[in-house]
C-alpha cells in the first residue's frame, strides 16, 4: 500500500483525503468505510421518524402520504395535510417552533430535543406557540404553521441531507413573518448542528441571537444580513 503524503492533514478533517492506494485502487480499509458511511447516509434518508421522541408536542403529516412520495414529490412535503391543516389554532405567538424529519429522522432523534429546550430557556420573554412535530415534512412547511397560527417569527429544526461524513446533520432556519410562499433568500439557517460540527446547545444560542435580531428588525434573510453584523458563536 501506497501512503498519501497529505495524510497528517486527516486528523483537522472528516473529509475523505489522504486515502493512499493499493496499486491502481482504494486500500480495502477505505473501501469498506465508504461503503458504511454510504449504508448510514441512506439509512438516515429512509428511517422513520419516531413521534414518541416527542411527547409533549402536536404531531401534524405533511401533503406526502408516505417516505417514498415525500422524496419524489417536494412540493407535497412544503404543505400540510387536510386534517393536520385543521388542526392547527390561531393564537398570539411571538415563535412558532417546529421539528421535522426532513432528510435525516437521525438527526432530529438525536438533536432536536437538546436545541428545543435549550431555545426555550433563552426566550423567556417571547410568548412561544406549542411544539409542533411534522412527518414527511420540507423546511418550507414551517411558514404555513407559522401563518395558520399567526405567529411573527417561525423557526424549524430539520434533519439535513445526509453527507457521507454527517448522516445526523440537523439544520435550523428561521423565516419572519412566515406566510406561503416565502423564499429561501428570506430565511437565516444554522447548518451542521451535531457533535462533531456546532454542539447543539450552543447552536440553540446562535438561534436565539438571530431570532433576537429579527423581532428588532423585523426581518429575516438577506435583509437582516445587511443590517446586522455576523452573528458570533456564543461562548459555552
Amino acid at each position: 500500500m501506497t501512503d498519501d503524503p497529505w495524510t497528517s492533514l486527516r486528523e483537522f478533517t472528516f473529509a475523505r483525503i489522504a486515502l493512499g492506494r493499493a496499486g491502481h485502487s482504494l486500500p480495502t480499509r477505505e473501501l469498506l468505510a465508504f461503503q458504511l458511511a454510504h449504508a448510514r447516509a441512506r439509512d438516515a434518508v429512509h428511517q422513520s421518524l419516531d413521534p414518541a421522541s416527542f411527547p409533549d408536542a402536536i404531531l401534524l403529516h405533511s401533503a406526502a402520504r408516505d417516505r417514498a412520495e415525500y422524496l419524489r414529490r417536494p412540493d407535497l412535503g412544503r404543505r400540510l395535510s387536510p386534517d393536520s391543516a385543521a388542526r392547527v389554532e390561531r393564537g398570539e405567538w411571538d415563535a412558532v417552533i417546529v421539528i421535522a424529519d426532513g432528510l435525516s429522522a437521525t438527526a432530529v432523534h438525536r438533536h432536536a430535543a437538546i436545541v428545543a429546550q435549550e431555545l426555550i430557556v433563552q426566550l423567556k420573554d417571547w410568548r412561544i406557540a406549542p411544539l409542533y412535530v411534522v412527518e414527511q415534512a420540507r423546511v418550507a412547511i414551517a411558514d404555513e404553521i407559522g401563518e395558520r397560527i399567526g405567529a411573527k417569527l417561525a423557526v424549524i429544526l430539520i434533519g439535513e441531507r445526509p453527507g457521507l461524513s454527517s448522516p445526523d446533520s440537523l439544520g435550523a432556519y428561521l423565516t419572519w413573518s412566515p406566510r406561503v410562499g416565502r423564499t429561501d433568500a428570506e430565511r437565516n439557517c444554522v447548518s451542521n448542528i451535531r457533535a462533531e460540527g456546532l454542539d447543539p446547545k450552543p447552536a440553540a444560542r446562535r438561534i436565539a441571537a438571530i431570532m433576537h435580531a429579527a423581532r428588532a428588525h423585523q426581518i429575516t434573510g438577506v435583509g437582516l444580513s445587511t443590517k446586522t453584523q455576523p452573528v458570533p458563536l456564543p461562548s459555552h
